[in-house]
C-alpha cells in the first residue's frame, strides 16, 4: 500500500499573533512553527495503514527551508521519505495554487491512497484536499473518523452535522482527517536523529512541470484586503452583595439599566 500524506507547516496556536505593517499579514519573526494538527492525524493513520498492509509512506509539502523541520517531524514519526516543493515563485499562493502544486508533484509519486488534514488551522479554508482530488481525477472522502481497507476498496466513517455517514469507494482515493480518527504517536529523540538520514527530496516548480504564472501570489483568485485584531472587550464587572438575593437584584438592575437587554 503506497500512501502519500499532505503536510503543512502552520503557526503554533499558542503563539502570540501580531499584525505586520502591510495590514494584510502577520509578523512571523517570533512565531513557533509546527505541523498542522490535522495533518498529524493524517501521518499517524498512514503509518497504521502501512503497519497493517505494508508499503511505504511518503510526505509531501509546499514551503520554504523552514518547512524542513515539520517534514522531518513526519519522518521521525515513521514516514519513509519526503518531498518538499521549495520555490520562491510559489510563495503567497492561495488554496487552489497549493493544490495545483501538490497534484503536479503527486504525478511523480506512486500512491494508492492520499491522506490530508481536513483543514489547516491558520487559514481554515477546507479546500486543498478536495482540490487535489479533483485535479487528480480521484474520489475523496472528507472528515473521516474511521477507515478500513479491504480488497482494493476503502470504507470510511465520516462526520456530518449531527450524525455520521459510512462511505465506500475504490482506490486510489484521497480522504481528509477529523479528530477522533487516532491519537498521533509521541516522537522520541532517537527517531528525530534517524529522520535526518531519511530521503528528503527538495524540488522546484520547474522540477514538477508547473508554470510559475499559474501559482503564487499573482495567481490568487481570492486576495486578503485587510486584517484586523478583534476589538477589545470591556473588563468583566463583578457583582457584589451580602446574599444571593442581593446579587441577583443587582444583576437584574445592571441588565435593565446599563446593558438595556431587559
Amino acid at each position: 500500500m503506497e500512501v502519500a500524506v499532505l503536510v503543512k507547516q502552520v503557526p503554533d496556536t499558542e503563539s502570540l499573533l501580531q499584525l505586520a505593517g502591510d495590514g494584510v499579514s502577520i509578523k512571523t519573526d517570533a512565531i513557533k512553527w509546527v505541523m498542522n494538527p490535522y495533518d498529524e492525524f493524517a501521518v499517524e493513520e498512514a503509518l497504521r495503514i502501512r503497519e497493517a498492509h505494508g508499503g511505504t509512506v511518503t510526505i509531501l509539502s509546499v514551503g520554504s527551508k523552514k518547512t524542513v523541520k515539520t517534514v522531518q517531524t513526519a519522518l521521525a514519526m515513521g514516514a519513509d521519505r519526503a518531498v518538499l516543493i521549495d520555490d520562491p515563485l510559489a510563495e503567497g499562493g492561495d488554496a487552489l495554487a497549493t493544490a495545483k502544486i501538490l497534484s503536479a508533484a503527486l504525478k511523480d509519486i506512486p500512491y494508492d491512497l492520499i491522506i490530508a488534514g481536513q483543514r489547516a488551522v491558520d487559514d481554515d479554508n477546507y479546500q486543498v484536499g478536495s482540490a487535489v482530488a479533483e485535479l487528480l481525477g480521484i474520489p475523496q472522502i472528507s472528515q473521516v473518523i474511521e477507515e478500513n481497507i479491504l480488497d482494493g476498496k476503502i470504507k470510511c466513517k465520516k462526520v456530518l452535522e449531527g450524525l455520521t455517514e459510512v462511505v465506500e469507494a475504490a482506490l486510489p482515493l484521497l480522504f481528509t482527517t477529523q479528530r477522533g480518527l487516532n491519537e498521533p504517536r509521541y516522537v522520541k529523540l532517537p527517531e528525530i536523529m534517524k529522520a535526518k538520514k531519511k530521503p528528503l527530496d527538495v524540488k522546484t516548480l520547474a522540477d514538477i512541470g508547473v508554470e510559475p504564472g499559474t501559482v503564487g501570489a499573482a495567481s490568487n483568485r481570492v486576495k486578503i484586503t485587510a486584517m484586523k485584531l478583534p476589538p477589545e472587550r470591556d473588563a468583566v464587572k463583578m457583582i457584589d452583595g451580602d446574599s444571593v438575593q442581593a446579587k441577583a437584584a443587582s444583576l437584574v438592575k445592571i441588565l435593565h439599566e446599563e446593558a438595556k437587554i431587559l
